[in-house]
């Protein structure tokens, strides 16, 4: 078994109402009440706005602590689900169906 996570950026949401963005989350919701049944759960979410982060960084040898994102992106996590699965064709399937329920692509990567 491997864990895997699938997630998004949130620029590939698109742009889209807010009563079409709030009728995705049952469907999503569905989905992660399906990967709990199956045992393949481990955790599911989305992030704040970019704007609330905060960075930490100790490679000049002093922990510094600093308001925003540690780079400035166009692009930035959205949120992610982590599935506990057999194989990469398992992965490839929760992902198609957290594709197909948010309205919006999913990338996958195995946890190393």
């Amino acid at each position: 078994m491997n864990q895997y996570i699938i997630y998004f950026n949130q620029q590939w949401v698109g742009d889209h109402s807010d009563e079409w963005v709030v009728s995705r989350g049952p469907l999503a919701n569905a989905v992660v009440e399906e990967m709990k049944d199956a045992g393949v759960y481990v955790f599911a979410g989305g992030l704040e706005d970019i704007d609330k982060a905060f960075s930490a960084d100790a490679t000049s040898g002093t922990l510094q602590i600093t308001d925003g994102p540690f780079i400035a992106t166009k692009e930035f996590l959205g949120g992610l689900t982590i599935v506990h699965v057999a194989d990469d064709e398992a992965a490839k399937m929760w992902a198609g169906k957290l594709a197909l329920a948010c309205g919006w692509p999913q990338e996958v990567r195995r946890i190393g």
